[in-house]
């Protein structure tokens, strides 16, 4: 039995306490929060359970075997490893750091004490993502041409960081996870208008064979929108996470072109076939992940969602910041890239 105790019971720890209660295998063993209202909450619903103010008590405890922290990203790295020096396994809300060098450390520290690292990109274990995920493995897309992505909707503004490292987190991990190619290069551009933090932003990513991503993330939006098209030399699919039905539409088209005999003769044909929707399970994606968590603890097994994976982003992260400032110049990721963190002073908890 995997003994969990939770760092953070405000939006989000609730949730995952929720899972870890209801996963097999697993049991919540504890949370804390200096909220006193949060705890009160928490032992409401879950008569028994150690309640601490002080995350040290959680991560020092000898009950808890993992350490869920669901707390602002400038305290991830802090709790996260204390926790793994006290033996524990960690699963971290997104993003895993607030730089490269920090997730470096703590990728280091558990690999050094055989410990296991979840960062919680949650849209991983969708059922529209695992499905697009299996279209691409099996060749369905074919070559892919970009990777288009737009998540905007008005607020939820935070006060701690940027709408990049709010809202463009889930995107980046599953454009990761989708494309498993290694990015080149990193420009973004964008605008703050109410609280010093930009509010909306344009994040391209470029990678080698001329494949390109795309990000719109924004906070002033009129409308909810969760859109993602990704185009292959195949087939081409458009995920709406906001529909109730038919996610994830797969077209059949595209565009070919053949070569003349001059540079005048280039023919261009379009193929517009069938559209389909597959089958998409419709199960919860933080119970599913949270049962991958406690199954790679017990298996000593690496999650694909580890570490690495978590650095990957905070990587696109801190480029896109650097590239902000530069108002829009790329920035190499292949070289060194200054931490470049859109953080406000005194940060709240989320």
């Amino acid at each position: 039995m995997i003994r969990v105790g939770v760092i953070g019971y405000g939006y989000w720890g609730p949730v995952v306490a929720r899972n870890f209660q209801t996963a097999d295998g697993c049991q919540l063993a504890a949370v804390c929060d200096n909220s006193p209202a949060a705890l009160e909450r928490a032992l409401k619903t879950y008569p028994g359970i150690q309640a601490a103010r002080d995350p040290m008590e959680i991560v020092r405890s000898p009950q808890i075997d993992a350490v869920a922290v669901i707390t602002p990203v400038w305290t991830h790295f802090e709790f996260a490893k204390a926790a793994l020096e006290n033996g524990k396994h960690v699963f971290v809300e997104k993003p895993f750091t607030s730089t490269a060098a920090q997730a470096e450390e703590l990728i280091e520290l558990a690999a050094a004490r055989n410990l296991r690292i979840m960062v919680d990109h949650t849209f991983l274990f969708t059922g529209a993502v695992q499905k697009i995920r299996q279209l691409v493995d099996e060749d369905v897309l074919g070559r892919l041409y970009y990777y288009d992505s737009s998540r905007v909707n008005l607020g939820l503004f935070q006060h701690d960081v940027n709408v990049v490292w709010d809202l463009a987190p889930h995107d980046l991990a599953i454009m990761d996870y989708l494309l498993g190619a290694e990015p080149q290069a990193v420009a973004a551009t964008g605008q703050s208008h109410l609280n010093g933090l930009e509010d909306m932003a344009y994040i391209t990513v470029y990678f080698k064979d001329r494949m390109l991503a795309h990000i719109n993330v924004n906070w002033l939006s009129p409308v909810k929108v969760r859109t993602t098209l990704i185009g292959g030399e195949k087939k081409m699919v458009v995920w709406n996470d906001l529909e109730a039905d038919e996610k994830v539409k797969v077209y059949d088209k595209g565009v070919k072109i053949t070569n003349g005999q001059g540079v005048y003769d280039l023919l261009v044909s379009y193929r517009s076939g069938d559209m389909w929707a597959p089958r998409v399970e419709q199960s919860e994606a933080l119970k599913a992940e949270a049962k991958y968590f406690v199954e790679c603890i017990e298996k000593n097994q690496t999650p694909f969602n580890d570490g690495h994976a978590g650095l990957r982003v905070v990587r696109i992260l801190e480029a896109a910041c650097q590239s902000l400032k530069q108002r829009g110049a790329p920035v190499e990721l292949n070289g060194r890239v200054e931490p470049q963190m859109a953080v406000a002073a005194a940060g709240g908890a989320r």
